[in-house]
C-alpha cells in the first residue's frame, strides 16, 4: 500500500449530468485516503455552475497544464479517448469510469468505483500500454487534434461520391482505394469503427496497425494489418475537391491536393487494469460471445 499523498486529475463529459452521483463517491473515497483531486476547469464549471454540485475543496487546471499521479475519466469511451490525448507525453496512468454504454476503455462500472480505487492504493493493478497514432499533413492546414488512441480515418464528405485514396506504406505503393473512406486503427481501436466495417479484432500490445476500407468499390479489397513502426501516406482525390479527416471520431475538413501521413505517436497511453481483470474475459462479455438469446 502506498503512503504517498496521491493527486488525481479528473476529466468528464459536460453533456452527461447523471454521472454526478458516482463522482461524489470518487471524491469521498479520495478524501478518506488523503488524496487530492484536481478538476479539468470546463468540467468543474459545468458541475458547480450548471448542475449545482457541491464538490468541496478541490483544485482546478486549465488545458494541459496539470500534473498528477493518476487521471480519472468520468464518462464513456469517448471521454476516455479525449482524456488519453490530453495526457499525451505526461505518461500518467488512466482510470476509466464507465458512464456511457459499451465501455471497452472506460471499463470500471459505477458500482466498482471504490474497489478499483482501492486496488490503486494497494498497488494491486497492472498498467497496459496502448499504442497511439498521430497525423501530419502537407499542402493544407489541419487545425484539429493530431493524436488518436483508436483510429484516424479519411472519409468522403456529406453526400459526395466515393473518393480515391492513393496509399503508400513506407514509400512503397500499396493500392488506390476506391471507397467511402479508409480507417487506420490501433489495436485499441480495432473493436470500434474498424470492426463495424469488417476489420479484425486485434489484441492490444501486438504492435500493429490495421487499414480497413469503408464500403470499398471492389469486393476483393480487404483489411490489412501492418507493423505500427510503418508510416502510412494517403493522397485523396474527390469530385467535391475536399474530404474529411476523423481523429477518434472528431471530423475536420481537408482540401484535395493535401496529403495525410499517419504514424505511431511519440507516447503510449498507460491504462490501469486491476489485477484479475483480463482482456479476453472483457472482450467475451462486451461482444456477448456464447450468449444464447433464443
Amino acid at each position: 500500500m502506498t503512503n504517498k499523498h496521491l493527486t488525481f486529475a479528473i476529466f468528464g463529459n459536460s453533456f452527461q449530468p447523471r454521472k454526478s452521483h458516482s463522482l461524489l463517491r470518487v471524491l469521498a473515497f479520495l478524501r478518506e485516503h488523503g488524496a487530492k483531486a484536481i478538476f479539468d476547469r470546463p468540467f468543474y464549471d459545468f458541475l458547480t455552475e450548471e448542475q449545482s454540485v457541491d464538490l468541496g475543496e478541490v483544485g482546478t487546471f486549465e488545458g494541459d497544464d496539470f500534473d498528477a499521479d493518476y487521471v480519472v475519466s468520468m464518462g464513456g469511451d469517448g471521454t476516455f479517448l479525449k482524456s488519453a490525448v490530453r495526457v499525451g507525453c505526461k505518461q500518467i496512468p488512466l482510470i476509466g469510469v464507465n458512464m456511457g454504454r459499451l465501455g471497452f476503455l472506460a471499463d470500471v462500472l459505477p458500482g466498482e468505483v471504490e474497489t478499483a480505487l482501492q486496488a490503486v492504493f494497494d498497488g494491486n493493478y497492472q498498467i497496459e500500454e496502448h499504442t497511439a497514432i498521430q497525423i501530419t499533413t502537407e499542402g493544407g492546414d489541419f487545425d484539429g487534434c493530431h493524436y488518436a488512441l483508436n483510429d484516424i480515418a479519411v472519409l468522403k464528405r456529406d453526400v459526395a461520391s466515393m473518393i480515391s485514396i492513393d496509399t503508400r506504406i513506407d514509400d512503397s505503393f500499396l493500392v488506390t482505394y476506391q471507397a467511402d473512406g479508409l480507417i487506420v486503427s490501433t489495436p485499441t481501436g480495432s473493436t470500434a469503427y474498424s470492426l463495424s466495417n469488417g476489420g479484425p479484432i486485434i489484441v492490444p500490445q501486438t504492435r500493429t496497425l490495421c487499414l480497413t476500407p469503408v464500403a470499398p468499390h471492389s469486393l476483393n479489397i480487404r483489411p490489412i494489418v501492418i507493423s505500427d513502426s510503418s508510416r502510412i501516406r494517403l493522397e485523396v482525390e474527390s469530385r467535391s475537391h475536399n474530404y474529411l479527416v476523423a481523429v477518434d471520431g472528431r471530423s475536420y475538413t481537408m482540401h484535395e491536393g493535401s496529403s495525410v501521413t499517419i504514424s505511431r505517436a511519440p507516447f503510449v497511453s498507460r491504462i490501469v487494469k486491476p489485477n484479475g481483470r483480463r482482456y479476453f474475459s472483457s472482450l467475451r462479455e462486451k461482444m456477448m460471445w456464447g450468449a444464447d438469446k433464443r
